[in-house]
């Protein structure tokens, strides 16, 4: 299996010569070494209906003819927007046929921006994934603060790979983020959601330098970086 990061929040895992993105956002993030005409995906999920993860969805999937998987309240938005989708909610989970994704909860918000109407449209509780294929698991948080039962997962999955955000003011800041990388015990763990704003500036080799004074395993990526995961569970 092969992870690719694209920055932000965004990732897209490579499996079984299949692939499925997560919250697409490219053309809004100047960091990002890709743009939307440049994937070739298989499935489009989103965590929560935020502009800064759901900004590419649409062209992606229309561009590849693939679904876009979401909670029910954003799937049915999606599908205004002239896509396929499959609407989920948290604890259910799809068979996409090369990998499972499980929809598992966020403590975040969820909804989308309408400025000229000067509205907020409900989309949706917000939301994370446990993507399951080859025989790993990979777990996606979404957007989200700490919360006791990420400890919950960590004793329940045997998480190889961990996505977390660490940027603050809109999610866990670093301490948070090194609690939450406790409890999920992952064999790596990997940060996200940061530096693409002023606002959320973080030192993520200064993250994972914590993580291994904890004796955790952390990875920092670039946009555009892959990492490679063994179903012998190497790294």
């Amino acid at each position: 299996m092969k992870i690719k990061y694209h920055g932000h929040s965004c990732i897209q895992i490579f499996t079984g010569g299949k692939s499925l993105i997560i919250d697409p956002f490219l053309r809004g993030n100047e960091m990002a070494v890709t743009t939307p005409e440049e994937i070739k995906t298989d499935a489009v999920l989103l965590t929560h209906a935020h502009m800064d993860h759901i900004l590419d969805a649409e062209p992606i999937a229309k561009a590849n003819d693939i679904p876009v998987v979401a909670n029910v309240e954003l799937a049915t938005y999606m599908s205004w927007k002239g896509v396929r989708t499959i609407d989920m909610n948290i604890g259910g989970t799809i068979d996409l046929g090369f990998a499972k994704a499980k929809m598992i909860q966020a403590f975040h918000s969820s909804g989308i921006v309408l400025d000229d109407e000067q509205r907020i449209m409900y989309a949706g509780m917000p939301g994370g994934y446990i993507i399951s294929a080859e025989g790993l698991t990979i777990l996606h948080a979404g957007d989200t603060s700490l919360f006791g039962d990420m400890k919950m997962f960590g004793e329940r999955y045997a998480i190889d790979v961990v996505f977390i955000p660490i940027g603050d003011r809109y999610t866990m800041g670093v301490e948070d983020a090194l609690q939450a990388a406790e409890w999920y015990n992952a064999k790596i763990t990997v940060p996200i959601h940061y530096n693409t704003f002023p606002l959320i500036q973080q030192d993520s080799h200064a993250f994972v330098h914590s993580l291994e004074e904890k004796g955790l395993r952390g990875q920092v990526l670039a946009p555009g970086e892959q990492l490679e995961v063994s179903s012998d569970g190497n790294l």
